[in-house]
């Protein structure tokens, strides 16, 4: 009998109609069926959740159901899931979220490839911006990679004999950030993390009731801040103490003041919530900021977050809110060179930087040789008068293009990164910016495979100075439309635009929402090129490869024709069947949902002689030519041309 490679654990608790909708995906894994189990632990359900899961276990062997009195959190049931599993690994997966088909192959092939303790599939997500994490996938790392605690949930696949072998296990009861306690301690025991960054392993959806929302997180009655104090503990007795800003523990710290802490000092929340509530967790943030984390935490945060800090911990909360309201302020603006193809990649430059909210940009100030952060951004912040001082504007900062895939809620990292700089303003005023160039291969975006068939939009993520945006790359003032040529690759037809509105740069990629013609009808109405039964397309890229199926109407009849790579150019030819049954004479060619023809099919006897550009200029005599009905008929006119015998 084979061996359980994987134990699937998923606590569950009034889940109803969520339950029908997450088993499909674990259910289809490409992993054999009597290679892994499926392990649903109900919480207590007083809906219809018990009757779904059994319903679901009897008609699969490997799926069990187990039941427990009602916890009240994830903790108890997931902790249950594992004293049954017998899985080398354990998987753990939410009832509302779902597993990419080959997710437990790939996962368990990776991880005893490279005898990881813990591995980190990457996680595609309705509700999260993209994780650096998965940029690039690791072999091997340790807690010394503190990109890790982008990654927090306990969504990953973990060894169960080392979380047997050092007793790890989820808080029970209502114990908010379970997750966090249960990971940072994984993280600090493994010798081996590996992350799985080529494939969308989770899908962490949002759920139409909202049951999910990371706004739900923060709760104060469910312990929060005595729950955040002992997973800054198991930090601090799992590190060493140091003043160096850099030090590892300092930087696992970063992440927990950064995200639990000064959330409570910065905008969204410190301007949406309720005034008073608002400064009760201000006061209780500040203590936990003062009695937890050391000073080289602080320190080592950028201006913007550095600033945040001193008005949190001086107790200033009128100051925070008023810091807050300008940096909410605070925009991206992109600026985007001509997109164009070039050794089969779209290709365009780009340029991104920090705007104030009166549209100029954010700037530094250089005085006796230090760096001030624009006094514009400081207006009303008391205590902010003289300035507040930029260490190194480059603390933290860095920016990155992706690719989403809008149809699939995918995440891809192009090729290409964008570099930090200060750009003088004069004055001694400088800004800084991030720029570099896009490339983007259709063969190879998807984690080393070629983009399926759909949409896929541009965005950008930069952190600078402490201030995070997700962005849209646009063409700033250009109308929505082509943004660059259409692109023959790996047999499909690949169309670049700004899409309305926004005019965010979206490439499509199979004809999934614009259609081949229309954008390229002023192109291929200039086409003054003739070909036999194939006629050069100079407007659209190619590099080798298979031809791209192509509807078109000659005359009215419909018929397929092909967009096929030219033997001789990065360019393309339009070829159409040989035979075509229609009259013998000149034929507009178009494409659907366009008006003007892209070339004119000549006909003669049922044959299709050859193709013309729109813009073609035969001579007179060709013109002739092209209206006879037959080769005899041709022949009889050819003696009565001039200059030829009678």
């Amino acid at each position: 009998m084979p061996r359980v490679k994987v134990s699937v654990i998923v606590p569950v608790h009034n889940t109803g109609k969520y339950v029908d909708e997450c088993a499909p995906s674990l259910l289809a894994q490409s992993l054999p069926a009597d290679e892994y189990e499926v392990i649903y632990v109900d919480d207590g359900s007083t809906d219809d959740t018990l009757e779904r899961l059994e319903k679901l276990a009897a008609g699969h062997p490997h799926v069990q159901v187990h039941t427990q009195p009602n916890s009240g959190w994830p903790g108890a049931p997931r902790n249950l899931g594992m004293k049954h599993a017998k899985g080398e690994y354990v998987q753990f997966v939410d009832h509302d979220d779902m597993l990419g088909t080959e997710a437990l192959e790939r996962l368990y092939a990776h991880a005893t490839r490279n005898r990881a303790d813990v591995v980190i599939g990457k996680m595609s997500s309705t509700m999260v911006r993209p994780r650096r994490l998965f940029r690039h996938t690791l072999d091997s790392c340790t807690i010394e990679n503190d990109e890790l605690m982008q990654s927090m949930s306990p969504h990953k696949m973990f060894r169960r004999a080392f979380v047997e072998q050092h007793g790890l296990r989820f808080p029970e009861g209502p114990w908010i950030m379970e997750d966090l306690a249960f990971v940072t301690a994984a993280y600090l025991k493994a010798e081996r993390i590996s992350v799985l960054a080529d494939y969308p392993c989770y899908y962490w959806m949002k759920r139409d009731d909202g049951g999910n929302n990371t706004r739900h997180r923060f709760n104060p009655k469910h312990g929060f801040w005595p729950n955040l104090r002992t997973v800054i503990g198991q930090i601090k007795d799992g590190t060493e103490p140091s003043d160096d800003i850099d030090a590892l523990q300092n930087r696992l710290l970063h992440r927990l003041y950064h995200v639990e802490v000064l959330s409570r000092a910065r905008e969204p929340e410190i301007l949406r919530e309720d005034p008073a509530e608002q400064r009760r967790r201000f006061g209780t943030a500040r203590e936990v900021a003062l009695e937890e984390f050391p000073a080289a935490v602080r320190r080592g945060l950028p201006a913007v977050s550095g600033l945040r800090a001193e008005l949190l911990e001086r107790g200033d909360f009128d100051g925070a809110f008023a810091f807050a309201e300008h940096i909410r302020a605070v925009t991206v603006r992109s600026t985007l060179g001509a997109p164009h193809w070039q050794d089969g990649c779209l290709v365009a430059d780009i340029t991104l930087e920090l705007l104030r909210g009166d549209g100029e940009p954010v700037v530094l100030t250089g005085r006796d040789g230090t760096w001030w952060l624009d006094p514009e951004l400081l207006t009303g912040v008391p205590g902010a008068e003289d300035g507040w001082e930029v260490h190194d504007p480059f603390r933290t900062a860095y920016a990155e293009l992706v690719v989403k895939d809008r149809d699939r809620e995918d995440w891809w990292y192009p090729e290409g990164d964008l570099e930090l700089r200060l750009q003088p303003l004069g004055d001694g005023r400088s800004r800084l910016v991030a720029s570099g160039r896009l490339r983007l291969d259709p063969e190879r975006l998807a984690g080393g495979r070629r983009l399926e068939r759909g949409v896929y939009d541009v965005w950008a993520f930069v952190n600078l100075l402490g201030v995070d945006r997700m962005v849209r790359v646009t063409g700033q003032g250009v109308p929505s439309g082509p943004a660059a040529g259409p692109a023959l690759t790996g047999g499909r037809l690949a169309l670049p635009y700004l899409t309305a509105g926004v005019g965010q740069l979206a490439l499509d990629m199979d004809q999934r929402l614009r259609g081949f013609g229309p954008d390229t009808a002023g192109a291929a109405a200039a086409n003054a090129l003739r070909g036999e039964r194939s006629l050069p397309l100079p407007y659209v890229a190619a590099g080798p490869g298979a031809p791209a199926p192509v509807k078109v109407t000659v005359s009215a009849l419909k018929v397929t024709a092909e967009v096929v790579p030219a033997a001789d150019g990065p360019t393309a030819l339009l070829r159409l069947p040989a035979r075509l049954k229609l009259p013998s004479g000149r034929h507009p060619v178009t494409l659907p949902k366009a008006d003007a023809p892209v070339a004119y099919a000549v006909v003669g006897d049922g044959a299709l002689l050859r193709l013309e550009g729109p813009a073609y200029e035969a001579g007179a005599g060709r013109r002739i030519l092209d209206t006879v009905a037959d080769h005899r008929q041709v022949r009889r006119v050819r003696r009565r041309l001039p200059g030829r015998p009678g």
